[in-house]
C-alpha cells in the first residue's frame, strides 16, 4: 500500500531534480580534451557535416584516384578558409538550409555523372566553404574558435582520404551499385531534412 505523502515528496523531488537538471547541448562541442578535439567531436557527431563529405569523397573517388587525390586538398582547404571566415567574424550559420549539401552530393553520387575534374573540385570547394562557415560560427560561439575549426578541418581530412580510397578501390559491378544506393539514401535524407526546414 502506497502512503498518500510519499508520492508527493517524490514529486517534489523529480521537480527539484528537474530544475537543478545542467543546460543540455544539441551537439557535443566540449570534450574537456580541447579546443582541437572539440572541433574533431563536434564533426563526428554531426551527420550533416559527416554524411556530406562521405558523399563528396565517393562522388571523386568513383570517378578514379586523380579525382580523389585532388578533393582530398580541395575540400578540407575550402572549409579552412570558410571555417577561419565563419569564426573570425562570427557569421551566422544557416541551419535552414544544411539540407542543401545532403541532397545536391547525393543526388550527384546516385547519378553517377561523369563531370570533368574542374567542376568536381568546384563542388568540393563550394560544400567546404558552405560547411565550413557554418562550423566556424559554432565554433567561436561555443568557444573552441579556431582551433576547433583545426580539429574539424584534421577530421575533414582524413574522412576524406578514407573515403575516397574506398571508392577507388571498391567500384567493381555490385560495388558501383551499392555506392550509388549509397548516394540515393543520401539525396533521400536531404530532402526529409528539407521537409523539417519547412514546416
Amino acid at each position: 500500500m502506497k502512503l498518500p505523502h510519499l508520492a508527493g515528496w517524490r514529486g517534489a523531488a523529480g521537480l527539484l531534480l528537474a530544475l537543478c537538471a545542467p543546460q543540455a547541448q544539441a551537439h557535443l562541442v566540449e570534450t574537456g580534451l580541447g579546443p582541437v578535439y572539440d572541433g574533431i567531436a563536434h564533426f563526428a557527431l554531426t551527420p550533416e557535416d559527416l554524411i556530406p563529405v562521405l558523399a563528396l569523397a565517393a562522388l571523386a573517388g568513383l570517378r578514379g584516384a586523380d579525382y580523389a587525390r585532388r578533393a582530398i586538398i580541395v575540400l578540407p582547404l575550402a572549409w579552412l578558409l570558410g571555417g577561419l571566415l565563419g569564426a573570425w567574424f562570427k557569421l551566422p550559420a544557416i541551419a535552414s538550409l544544411a539540407w542543401l549539401p545532403l541532397l545536391a552530393l547525393g543526388g550527384l553520387v546516385a547519378a553517377d555523372l561523369r563531370l570533368p575534374v574542374v567542376a568536381t573540385m568546384l563542388i568540393a570547394a563550394a560544400a567546404g566553404g558552405f560547411l565550413g562557415l557554418a562550423n566556424g560560427a559554432a565554433m567561436a560561439q561555443a568557444g573552441p574558435g579556431v582551433r576547433g575549426v583545426v580539429g574539424i578541418v584534421g577530421a575533414v581530412f582524413v574522412v576524406t582520404t578514407l573515403a575516397a580510397a574506398a571508392a577507388v578501390a571498391w567500384q567493381q559491378g555490385w560495388q558501383r551499385i551499392a555506392w550509388r544506393a549509397a548516394g540515393s539514401w543520401i539525396a533521400a535524407s536531404g530532402l526529409l531534412l528539407l521537409g523539417w526546414s519547412l514546416r
